[in-house]
């Protein structure tokens, strides 16, 4: 084991949080409960009428289950999600979240799904997605709002489930960052008007709570969805200083400096 991976280690540790392939599997698996259904309904159902209207030819999600795609409605061509580990028989790439194998400025739209919430370096995560997002390509940020019942009922759950383990960080801190990486918010809004119960008959509910949520603009849904957009730093052209030419004394031809004397008699 390197450095680097003892250190990742040891934060993960101080965080809560188990390594990223048994983390990847507890994510889906929760995913797949009747909570996680509605969850990524609800989640699927507020971030299409913005990924509908952005286009481009690449397109990535950052997340924590590649089973689990935002972004198959959207209409950009080359969709872009990474396997966490190696498992036979997948054929996905795999990368971590916090170090892409992505150029710069390649990407037009990346997605982060709950990444920032289960990373144990925010700050590095968000870097390297705006890293690899082209200037003037979106970003969109999906992550649990500590300010809602769900953040509520947080405070008196097991930290090793999903998805009470995540840092549940607040909009206003990610909106801090992400003015420092020159990422302009377009709009935020909000979603999960439903309490966060596990019983499958409430929970076939959750699509009318949901709506009207929406329809009051409640700031205090279970997630939020941030928009924002990567600034395209104007270029000031450098003029030369061309240094001014010394005017050269006119030189009048002879004939025209010299007047000839006409003697009249």
């Amino acid at each position: 084991m390197n450095l680097l991976s003892k250190h990742e280690t040891r934060r993960r540790l101080l965080r809560g949080l188990p390594d990223a392939d048994l983390l990847s599997s507890q994510v889906a698996q929760w995913l797949q409960s009747p909570q996680g259904e509605a969850v990524f309904k609800a989640e699927t159902d507020a971030i299409q009428p913005i990924l509908e209207k952005l286009f481009g030819y690449h397109i990535l999600q950052l997340g924590f289950s590649d089973e689990h795609l935002l972004v198959n409605d959207s209409p950009v061509g080359h969709k872009i999600a990474f396997a966490p580990s190696y498992r036979a028989g997948s054929v996905k790439p795999v990368a971590s979240n916090e170090e892409l194998p992505l150029m710069n400025d390649s990407i037009d739209v990346v997605v982060i799904h709950h990444a920032l919430d289960f990373t144990t370096d925010s700050h590095r995560l968000l870097r390297e997605a705006t890293r690899v997002l082209r200037p003037g390509g979106h970003m969109l940020i999906i992550g649990f709002n500590p300010y809602s019942t769900w953040g509520f009922w947080k405070l008196f759950k097991r930290k090793k489930n999903i998805p009470w383990r995540g840092r549940f960080i607040s909009k206003g801190r990610v909106s801090d960052w992400l003015k420092l990486l020159d990422l302009h918010i377009d709009s935020v809004s909000y979603g999960l008007h439903f309490m966060p119960l596990t019983w499958s008959r409430l929970l076939k509910h959750a699509h009318r709570l949901e709506k009207i949520g929406n329809n009051m603009r409640s700031p205090f849904g279970g997630v939020y969805c941030i928009h924002c957009i990567k600034q395209v730093v104007p270029l000031t052209p450098v003029l030369p200083r061309w240094r001014p030419l010394r005017a050269r004394p006119s030189v009048m031809p002879a004939t025209e400096n010299v007047r000839a004397k006409v003697k009249i008699h």
